[in-house]
């Protein structure tokens, strides 16, 4: 059933928590300036979308990839 939902044109989103987000960045480039201090202040400040799980809050790690790549980028302007 789970193969049957993956080709349905669906994605699974990559959802992940700030600490987790954190980590997978760190993994891709040891040397990164990215933070998880930074990472939660993008979410807290609205600029990156979020999901409230309990206390912790999840958010797309390709919406935050896609933002470290193209800040400029009108999907992630605060309002």
């Amino acid at each position: 059933m789970i193969t049957e939902f993956k080709t349905n044109q669906h994605k699974i989103p990559r959802m992940r928590t700030v600490h987790e987000a954190a980590e997978e960045i760190k993994k891709m480039d040891a040397n990164t300036a990215v933070t998880e201090y930074h990472i939660r202040r993008l979410v807290l400040d609205g600029v990156l979308p979020k999901v409230k799980a309990g206390k912790k809050y999840l958010i797309n790690l390709d919406s935050l990839l896609d933002y470290l790549a193209n800040p400029m980028d009108e999907r992630f302007r605060k309002e």
